[in-house]
């Protein structure tokens, strides 16, 4: 078999990942969709209780939607607001069946280099296949080869540490039995009564931290005793919780106004300019936060981190990526969405020219190409996938076209708060 002959490896078959098999489908290549989970969109299903910011509209990609129409399937109403799991049930799910065989789940990828070339190896690199090490779930090893790798596997499997250099806190991992890296979902009764009449510490200051803080607020209205501490590393300014009534996406700025509304009522003490360095435990088994300034924090029964994610590069170790030191993104992406600079609708749609790399038709595409930046908007992801499938096909003209245009602003890193209908309707224009 050629080279030309053999699959794009396609790592996660999550949005950006099942996006890209549409794509490559369109232009007439085989996409090999590997997939550690057990089914479609594992990582949006960990979060389906959380309203995304984005429409309909804006979270289902073009050619997906062209893969689906074959089956008869119908765009839900392109302005209102999924869930993740409605995103996963209505739409993610229905592609990957589309798909069929063409994913394997339970498809865990270990490694990835050129067959016989490891990473230090010049003679006749770019003329060798990729070689893609997969584990699978019942045990069995395989290597597979491909013409190209898109690795679209996200960041969710890797959340940032509690603590306040960027490793992990001394005893955060002795007491991950009481630590959580995900926004809480308490219409879960188990879940519900692992937080109500307790006392927990919210550690992060974005969109996803604002989350956390307004449903244990909720839920201290309904369970006594139900208190949050929120630890933030820098101090408390008039930006903190985003642009309220005057922020233009209204479900942004409600979510940021429930934060606040969750300090100002008294559910949540807010303690600032406080980095983590140490977790320990009380002699009743709480646990206390010790900051890097010898502070001592009141002792919680649980505590949420929620302080980013950053890109999982174990196993593309054995390529040569040339990724910014900083954000661990593609160097001439990392301009385009350092976080100190940059908000979603400020970061314009790119592809392969900010997406190659030294190594030949690899790319990281989706959350894991913004690296550590959580700017990404899932309508970027889509147009980077269709740049990638152009220039794979040989169509270098598509694959530098602009075919995407984004508004003004955008949602940064996170997901909506609010289900109320109504509420949910007054905002027209948002991101994932």
């Amino acid at each position: 078999m050629s080279e030309q002959q053999l699959p794009v490896a396609v790592i996660g078959a999550g949005p950006i990942g099942l996006a890209a098999a549409a794509h490559l489908i369109e232009r007439g290549i085989e996409p090999l969709v590997l997939e550690a989970g057990p089914t479609a969109a594992t990582a949006v299903r960990d979060w389906s209780h959380v309203r995304l910011f984005s429409t309909w509209a804006e979270v289902v990609a073009p050619a997906a939607e062209k893969l689906l129409a074959t089956t008869g399937w119908v765009r839900p109403d392109g302005a209102t607001y999924p869930t993740g799991g409605d995103w996963a049930e209505r739409y993610l799910q229905p592609l990957a069946d589309v798909l069929g065989d063409q994913i394997r789940y339970g498809a865990r990828v270990t490694g990835v280099s050129r067959t016989g070339r490891d990473r230090v190896v010049d003679t006749d690199r770019e003329q060798q296949p990729f070689s893609v090490h997969v584990e699978y779930a019942d045990g069995r090893e395989e290597r597979l080869l491909a013409r190209a790798v898109i690795d679209a596997s996200g960041t969710w499997s890797t959340p940032g540490p509690l603590g306040g250099d960027g490793l992990p806190a001394l005893g955060e991992k002795a007491a991950a039995d009481r630590i959580s890296y995900r926004v809480p979902d308490l219409d879960n009764p188990a879940v519900r009564a692992r937080y109500a009449g307790k006392s927990t510490a919210v550690v992060g200051s974005g969109a996803s931290a604002f989350t956390a803080l307004a449903a244990l607020a909720a839920l201290a209205k309904e369970a006594p005793g139900t208190r949050a501490v929120w630890i933030l590393r820098r101090g408390i300014s008039g930006a903190t919780f985003g642009g309220g009534e005057a922020d233009q996406l209204p479900a942004r700025g409600a979510l940021g106004l429930a934060a606040k509304a969750a300090v100002d009522d008294g559910y949540a003490d807010a303690v600032t300019g406080f980095r983590t360095s140490a977790v320990e435990k009380s002699e009743d088994g709480q646990l206390i936060l010790v900051g890097e300034d010898g502070r001592r924090l009141d002792p919680v029964d649980e505590i949420i981190g929620l302080t980013g994610l950053r890109p999982d590069l174990t196993f593309v170790d054995e390529l040569r990526l040339a990724l910014d030191e900083r954000l661990q993104a593609p160097v001439a992406l990392a301009p385009l969405i350092d976080p100190n600079v940059h908000s979603c609708g400020t970061v314009y749609p790119h592809g392969v020219n900010e997406l190659s790399h030294p190594e030949q038709d690899v790319y990281l595409a989706g959350m894991k190409s913004y690296g550590r930046a959580p700017t990404f908007l899932a309508m970027t992801g889509y147009e980077q996938v269709r740049s990638i499938a152009a220039a794979l096909a040989g169509d270098q003209a598509a694959a530098e076209r602009v075919e995407l245009a984004l508004p003004e602003t955008g949602v940064c890193g996170g997901a909506g708060l609010f289900d109320e209908p109504e509420q949910a309707e007054q905002d027209n224009a948002g991101g994932c």
